[in-house]
């Protein structure tokens, strides 16, 4: 189980030093599998923290385009998380029956029609989906479409045959804020800017990540989908806040460790898409938490990294 730990590290650090690190630890604490909860938040910390070291020491690209880059992966994450369920339906062609997201009860496919409701031929969910896929894999050329097409989608929801009406015209995404729903085109029209960047700047030099970071993606889809789990229920909303609490903290980490300014890039836009959410929609938050605490913690990490940052860099040259 040790060697789990050592996936927070890169590849190159883990073929150096893997052998080394496992056989510490098997020193350290004899016949035990898995180390302590101190020792384990302790390696993965490092570990995010030597990963976080070798981006910023990677000058293939700048750190600008690099956090352009990160913002679109995390805009494409953000619009896909209210339609997992739906996207997991569709594709093993399940009609989820009075489990569906809050939206109409039939006639999600055409192979589940149902009366008085409008059959789709596809799910909106795979819009973002697309845009998640072909951003992983560093081509934003093929994420574009999607992303101006999730702008028509949610420009015309009142007449979009192609998607129906689920989907886009209920609840969908709340996190740390209000909902956000497909007609929301600040969302998608800040996801499309972003591919349009990084497909002018030279998308050769984009960083290209491997299909294994779509093994969560496929996960939290059968979570949603298997288990019936919809975006409005308290357990999915607890669940996406507690993990986007976790994003904060390592962009706060590795900002710390690097001094480097990428990680703020992504964290403002989230802030952004969610505080202008909220604006729109001030009835809209989720109760789980005070109106004011919601609005610190989307706030609050944005002079949180801008501090941590120079003041990595203000000892790296007193050093």
């Amino acid at each position: 189980m040790n060697r789990l730990l050592l996936a927070a590290y890169p590849e190159p650090y883990r073929s150096r030093q893997g052998e080394e690190l496992l056989a510490c630890l098997a020193e350290a604490y004899p016949g035990r599998s898995w180390p302590p909860p101190r020792e384990v938040v302790a390696l993965a910390r490092a570990g995010v923290q030597t990963r976080a070291r070798a981006v910023v020491d990677d000058t293939a690209r700048p750190w600008w385009l690099d956090g352009i880059h990160l913002t679109a992966l995390v805009l494409a994450a953000l619009a896909l998380v209210p339609y997992l369920q739906d996207v997991w339906h569709w594709g093993l062609h399940i009609d989820p029956g009075r489990q569906a997201i809050a939206f109409h009860f039939s006639g999600w496919y055409p192979w589940a029609q149902g009366p008085g409701t409008r059959t789709r031929l596809l799910p909106y969910g795979l819009l973002p989906l697309v845009c998640l896929i072909a951003l992983l894999r560093g081509k934003p050329w093929m994420a574009l479409p999607a992303a101006a097409a999730m702008i028509y989608a949610g420009a015309t929801f009142n007449s979009n045959t192609l998607f129906g009406d689920e989907g886009k015209a209920g609840l969908g995404y709340y996190g740390l804020g209000a909902p956000i729903t497909a007609r929301d085109l600040v969302l998608s029209g800040a996801l499309c800017t972003a591919c349009a960047v990084l497909a002018v700047c030279r998308p050769g030099r984009l960083r290209r990540h491997s299909y294994r970071w779509l093994v969560p993606v496929v996960l939290a889809m059968f979570v949603a989908g298997g288990l019936h789990i919809i975006s409005i229920s308290p357990a999915f909303q607890r669940g996406l806040f507690a993990l986007e609490v976790a994003a904060l903290i390592a962009a706060w980490v590795v900002t710390a460790a690097t001094g480097d300014y990428r990680w703020l890039i992504p964290v403002a836009a989230f802030a952004f898409i969610h505080t202008q959410a909220i604006v729109i929609q001030p009835n809209g938050f989720t109760q789980s938490l005070p109106d004011l605490v919601v609005l610190l913690l989307l706030i609050a990490p944005l002079p949180v990294l801008a501090i941590a940052a120079q003041r990595r860099q203000s000892r790296a040259l007193l050093e």
